[in-house]
């Protein structure tokens, strides 16, 4: 009876450190599997996908396929929103995406190599798109721009693509790059000369700003928070222009 008793002591004791070891050890977190279930296609195909996509999404906020868009990336909260013009002249929010990935932490980007994601004002051309894009899809934000040239900061082909990877640029996933990149497409192609991206390193409320306070970047961030302020209060992006190595922003 007593070994019996032992040997019950010594299965409990196992069964208990299995269970300690099962709770404490790493989640597996399974591999990306996308490009297993989503057509890396050539642009016409992913245009010809899209289009009936976007247009009947569009339609429902007022808009059309070639309307002038905006973009705004919030890096801390990971998203991306694409706003589009509707035909009262304002814009309403099409679609809040996930950021499958981005480079770095909270901050701007300084200098070549430093994988760090960019913040500020920045504009997409016809020239920055490129279709062919090894990841997927993507456009070029046009880093560095007049502010960052000012500060002597450095890098290039800072991009929003797909592929979830990033080195520095704003990572989506294949499906969301799409219709992003479509819907910029479009608009520039329906005589918008550039679509603003603005990128903040938060959203800007005085509860978050308050909790910037004394951080390296809190006056590069009091910087940004007027564009934020300005567009929920007009619904129209604002207009940006650099002035004394400072960006300076005005409501329409």
């Amino acid at each position: 009876m007593r070994t019996l008793l032992k040997a019950l002591f010594f299965l409990l004791c196992i069964a208990s450190a299995l269970g300690i070891f099962a709770l404490y050890r790493p989640q597996y977190i399974p591999p990306p599997i996308k490009e297993a279930i989503w057509p890396r296609d050539d642009i016409a195909v992913v245009r010809a996908r899209q289009t009936p996509v976007l247009s009947t999404g569009f339609a429902t906020h007022n808009s059309t396929l070639g309307a002038r868009v905006y973009i705004r990336i919030f890096k801390e909260e990971r998203e991306l929103e694409l706003w589009v013009q509707t035909h009262a002249d304002t814009y309403a929010l099409f679609k809040t995406y996930p950021i499958c990935n981005h480079s770095g932490g909270l901050g701007p980007k300084l200098k070549e190599g430093d994988r760090q994601s960019p913040e500020g004002f920045y504009a997409v051309t016809k020239a920055a798109l490129n279709p062919n894009s090894s990841y997927h899809l993507s456009f070029n934000l046009g880093f560095p721009n007049r502010y960052d040239r000012s500060h002597n900061r450095t890098g290039s082909f800072l991009m929003v693509h797909g592929d979830c990877v990033s080195i520095g640029c704003y990572a989506m996933t294949d499906p969301a790059i799409e219709e992003i990149y479509v819907a910029v497409e479009a608009a520039l192609k329906g005589g918008q000369s550039s679509v603003p991206v603005h990128a903040f390193p938060f959203r800007p409320t005085p509860q978050r700003m308050a909790m910037a306070s004394g951080q390296r970047w809190e006056a590069f961030w009091q910087q940004l928070a007027p564009a934020y302020h300005a567009f929920a209060e007009t619904n129209r992006p604002p207009l940006i222009t650099v002035d004394g190595g400072k960006y300076l922003v005005t409501a329409w």
